[in-house]
C-alpha cells in the first residue's frame, strides 16, 4: 500500500453565489451541486488520481449519501474495506458557498465521522503499518486520529514482533530484508479544522505537519503574513516537536522548513484563473503523499513545488474531488 488515509467523508452541498452572504441575508445563487468531500476522502482521492495505491479508513451513515460514497471510492480505485457504516448518525455533510471570485465559506456537520472509533482504527492496524504514508486530519475525533498516528509510528516494532512469532526467535535476532529494513510509516498531519490546543503527541508524531495560514495562527498566535512572521510561526511549530513544517498559503504558494534546516524556503505559484478554491489544500496534501510514497528521491523543495502546481490546477475547475487532476492530464515533467 502506498497511502492510507484515516479521516472524514462528507457530502458537499455546493451553492455558487455572486458573493458570500452576510448574516441575515438571502441571496440568489447561480447554481447548486451535490458532490463528494471531507478532508480525508479528498486527500485520498487526490493521491489516487496521481497514481498512488490508496486505502481509506472512515465511517459513513446507512443512508443514500453513504452508499453513494462507497460507490465513489470504488469508481476511483480506492480500497474501502475499512470504510464502515453506522445507523446511529447520517453521513457527514458540508454546505459550501462559492463566490464569483472562487473564494468559499464552508460549514461541516460531522455526523457519522464522529462514530469512527479507536476500535475501528485497531481493526485497520495491518493496512496502516503496511503503508508507506499515513494521512490524518481533525474532522474525526482527536483520540481516533492520534491512535492512527501512534500505530504508524509503532510499525517497525509491530513488524518485528510479528516476524519473531512466525520465526520463533527473539526480536533482536531478526535480520530484516531490503523490503523491511528501517520500516517506518511516514505521517502527514493536516491540523484542520483548527483548534486552539493540540496534545503534544500530534506534533511529535508528525513527520510532516501541514497547516494553512489560518490554522497556523490559531495554533501559534502568529499571523503569517511576511517572511519574518512566517519564519517565526514555523519555528514555533518546530519547537513543538514536528520534523517538517509545510505552511500552505493559497495563491501565495507554500513555505517549508525542518528540524535539520530551520530557514524557511518559500515556493510561489504561477497565477491561474481561479474558478473554485474548494479542496485546493486537500489536493496539495494528496500530492505530497503521492510524492513521498512514489518519488522519495526528490528533495522536499522539489516536492513542494510540484504539489503547489497540482493544487493550482485544481482551482481552475469547479467542485472538490471533481477538480482534482489525473496524472495523464498533467505535465509529464511533474512525474520525472
Amino acid at each position: 500500500m502506498d497511502i492510507t488515509v484515516v479521516g472524514s467523508c462528507m457530502t458537499d452541498l455546493v451553492s455558487y453565489v455572486p458573493r458570500l452572504p452576510v448574516p441575515g441575508e438571502t441571496l440568489h445563487g447561480h447554481k447548486f451541486n451535490i458532490g463528494f468531500g471531507g478532508k480525508g476522502a479528498n486527500q485520498c482521492i487526490a493521491a489516487s488520481r496521481l497514481g498512488s495505491k490508496t486505502a481509506m479508513v472512515a465511517k459513513v451513515g446507512c443512508d443514500t449519501f453513504g452508499q453513494n460514497y462507497l460507490n465513489n471510492f470504488k469508481q476511483n480505485g480506492i480500497i474501502s474495506d475499512y470504510v464502515t457504516t453506522t445507523s446511529d448518525a447520517m453521513t457527514g455533510a458540508a454546505p459550501i458557498f462559492v463566490d464569483d471570485k472562487g473564494q468559499n465559506s464552508i460549514v461541516i456537520v460531522a455526523g457519522a465521522n464522529l462514530k469512527l472509533s479507536v476500535h475501528d482504527i485497531n481493526a485497520a492496524k495491518d493496512i496502516i503499518i503496511g503503508s508507506k504514508v499515513l494521512i490524518t486530519q481533525l474532522e474525526i475525533k482527536r483520540d481516533v486520529t492520534l491512535e492512527a498516528m501512534k500505530i504508524a509510528k509503532q510499525a517497525k516494532v509491530i513488524l518485528l514482533q510479528k516476524l519473531s512469532l512466525e520465526m520463533n526467535i527473539r526480536d533482536d535476532e531478526i535480520l530484516l530484508d531490503k523490503d523491511h529494513i528501517g520500516l517506518l510509516v511516514t505521517t502527514i498531519f493536516n491540523p484542520a479544522p483548527a483548534v486552539e490546543y493540540l496534545q503534544p503527541e500530534f506534533y511529535t508524531l508528525s513527520d510532516y505537519f501541514c497547516p494553512n495560514e489560518t490554522e497556523t495562527e490559531i495554533l501559534t498566535g502568529i499571523k503569517a503574513i511576511d517572511r519574518e512572521s512566517i519564519q517565526a510561526a514555523c519555528n514555533a511549530l518546530l519547537d513543538k516537536g514536528c520534523k517538517n513544517v509545510i505552511l500552505t498559503m493559497g495563491d501565495q504558494g507554500a513555505a517549508f522548513c525542518s528540524q535539520n534546516n530551520r530557514t524557511v524556503e518559500n515556493v510561489t505559484v504561477e497565477k491561474v484563473k481561479v474558478v473554485d478554491t474548494t479542496g485546493a489544500g486537500d489536493s496539495f496534501i494528496g500530492s505530497l503523499a503521492f510524492y513521498l510514497s512514489n518519488m522519495p528521491h526528490l528533495s522536499l523543495s522539489e516536492i513542494v513545488k510540484r504539489c503547489c502546481r497540482i493544487a493550482s490546477v485544481s482551482v481552475t475547475a469547479e467542485g472538490t474531488q471533481t477538480s482534482f487532476p489525473k496524472q495523464e492530464n498533467l505535465e509529464k515533467e511533474l512525474f520525472d
